[in-house]
């Protein structure tokens, strides 16, 4: 399994606020993704390139939930690698046994016994 990136992702019900302050900061909105679930969800890309050519990422994502969520984005090569071996480390998927599956991606959210999550994530890319 390769990791293709790895950045903080925050899960709120006020995604524009939240959005708005890493715009303060110099972050531009690189995308948007929409309908995840088949709902109003949607996660939008963050990105800033400080003065010494350093690249940052964030991924905000709009959904309903009754605080916010701060987690890690973690983009695979192989979904199915990754899941496994989170689950033989004793993360559970915080979806139980769903699987978010959008067209162009896979992914869910892996909370380890201690509590901190992992939101794991495969680009497909040969997708309609």
């Amino acid at each position: 399994m390769k990791i293709t990136s790895f950045n903080p992702l925050i899960v709120t019900s006020h995604a524009e606020t939240v959005i708005a302050t890493f715009e303060a900061l110099g972050f531009e909105r690189r995308h948007k993704k929409t309908g995840i679930n088949d709902s109003d969800i949607y996660d939008v890309r963050l990105r800033l390139e400080n003065e010494d050519g350093k690249v940052f990422h964030v991924d905000v994502t709009q959904a309903p939930v009754p605080q916010d969520i701060t987690t890690i984005r973690m983009n695979v090569d192989n979904f199915e690698e990754a899941y496994e071996l989170l689950q033989a480390k004793g993360f559970k998927n915080a979806q139980g046994d769903k699987i978010t599956e959008t067209g162009s991606s896979r992914s869910t959210m892996m909370v380890s016994p201690s509590g901190f999550s992992i939101s794991i994530s495969q680009h497909i890319k040969d997708h309609d």
